[in-house]
């Protein structure tokens, strides 16, 4: 079983990643009242940004498959999951 601040920060991380701001919110509130630090906050922030580009990066690179694209001499963009 997963202790609060764990899955704070995941709610953290998955509203960030979804862009909902009111649950950013939400969520946010609730960490700083269980005190989870600002940079465990900050941390969970960053890798939901991650996977967020990444996904965003993962569709272009799909279309560009799809559409016959992927050749004109863009390269594939890089995950930055992978980093």
């Amino acid at each position: 079983m997963m202790d609060e601040k764990i899955e704070l920060l995941i709610c953290i991380g998955a509203a960030t990643a979804a862009n909902c701001v009111p649950c950013f919110d939400y969520y946010f509130r609730k960490s700083s009242a269980a005190g989870v630090p600002i940079e465990e906050i900050e941390r969970a922030v960053e890798l939901a940004c991650k996977v967020k580009t990444g996904a965003g990066i993962a569709i272009i690179n799909s279309i560009r498959d799809i559409t016959g694209r992927s050749g004109d001499g863009d390269r594939e963009a890089d995950h930055p999951c992978r980093r």
